[in-house]
C-alpha cells in the first residue's frame, strides 16, 4: 500500500485522538509509503450536502442529490473542495478513519465528509456496491478512540459489539463501496487512563501500521451469491 489517505476529525489538535493521526504518518511514511493528511476540521470542511455542491445542476427545479452527483462528475462541476477529496480517494491505496466516537458514529463533519466525497455513479450506484462496487481493489481501516472500556464491549456488554456499533460505517459505508474493510484499531477509555497506558495505546497503534499488510478484514456478502432481484441464489420465493 504506497498511497496512504488519512481523513481525520478531531477538533483539538493536541487531542490523543490526533496524535495518533500524527504516529500512523510517521509509521506509513517510515515504510516508504506517500501519506496525504485530510484534516477535516483544520480545512473547516463543509459538512453540509446541498445544492451549493455543484456549479451546474441538471434539475435545477428540483434537487436529487446523488443523481447531481453523478451528473457533476462527468461535467466538472463538483465544488472544489469535495473534487479535491476524491481525487486523494481515487488515488489512495488505503484510506484510514480516524476519529473519536461522538454518540456510537463518527463525528458530524466526517459524516459530511461521507455524504459529499463518496460520489454517487463513481463509487457506488445500481448494482455496483460490496465486492463489485466503485472501489473494489482500495482497503479502507478505521483507527478510533472512545471513553467506554473494553469490557462495555462485546456479546454480553452493555454497549453490544463494536462492530455491530459501528455497522453504518464498517459495512453501510465503506463496504458498501467495495473497500476491504480491515478490523478497527480501537484506543479505548482514552479519557481517563494514565500516560503509561497511552503510551502503550500509542506502541499498540504502531505495531498495527507496521502489519496493515497482514490485518484481519472484516467479512461481507458477494453479490456472486444472490440472483438479479438480490434474492439468495438457492433459495425459494414466491417472488
Amino acid at each position: 500500500m504506497k498511497h496512504v489517505l488519512i481523513v481525520h476529525a478531531h477538533p483539538e489538535p493536541q487531542s490523543f485522538t490526533s496524535s495518533m493521526r500524527f504516529e500512523a504518518t510517521r509509521e506509513f511514511e517510515a515504510a516508504g509509503c506517500e501519506v496525504r493528511v485530510s484534516d477535516l476540521y483544520a480545512k473547516h470542511f463543509n459538512p453540509v450536502a446541498s445544492a451549493d455542491d455543484f456549479s451546474f445542476r441538471t434539475r435545477p427545479d428540483y434537487l436529487v442529490y446523488a443523481l447531481e452527483q453523478r451528473h457533476a462528475h462527468e461535467q466538472h462541476s463538483l465544488a472544489p473542495d469535495i473534487a479535491e477529496e476524491v481525487e486523494n480517494v481515487v488515488w489512495a491505496d488505503l484510506v484510514v478513519f480516524n476519529f473519536p466516537v461522538f454518540w456510537f458514529s463518527v463525528p458530524a463533519i466526517m459524516k459530511g465528509w461521507i455524504d459529499r466525497v463518496l460520489l454517487s455513479g463513481l463509487f457506488y450506484g445500481g448494482l455496483r456496491f460490496y465486492d463489485r462496487g466503485g472501489l473494489v481493489g482500495k482497503t479502507a481501516w478505521v483507527t478510533l478512540t472512545l471513553g467506554g472500556r473494553p469490557h462495555m464491549f462485546g456479546p454480553h456488554g452493555i454497549h453490544g459489539e463494536l462492530q455491530g456499533m459501528l455497522s453504518h460505517l464498517l459495512r453501510g459505508t465503506l463496504g458498501y463501496v467495495g473497500f476491504r474493510v480491515l478490523k478497527p484499531f480501537v484506543g479505548f477509555h482514552v479519557p481517563y487512563i494514565s500516560q503509561e497506558e497511552r503510551r502503550r495505546v500509542m506502541q499498540d497503534l504502531r505495531e498495527a501500521v507496521r502489519h496493515v499488510d497482514t490485518r484481519d478484514a472484516l467479512s461481507f456478502p458477494s453479490l456472486d451469491h444472490f440472483d438479479e432481484k438480490l434474492y439468495p441464489l438457492g433459495i425459494i420465493t414466491d417472488a
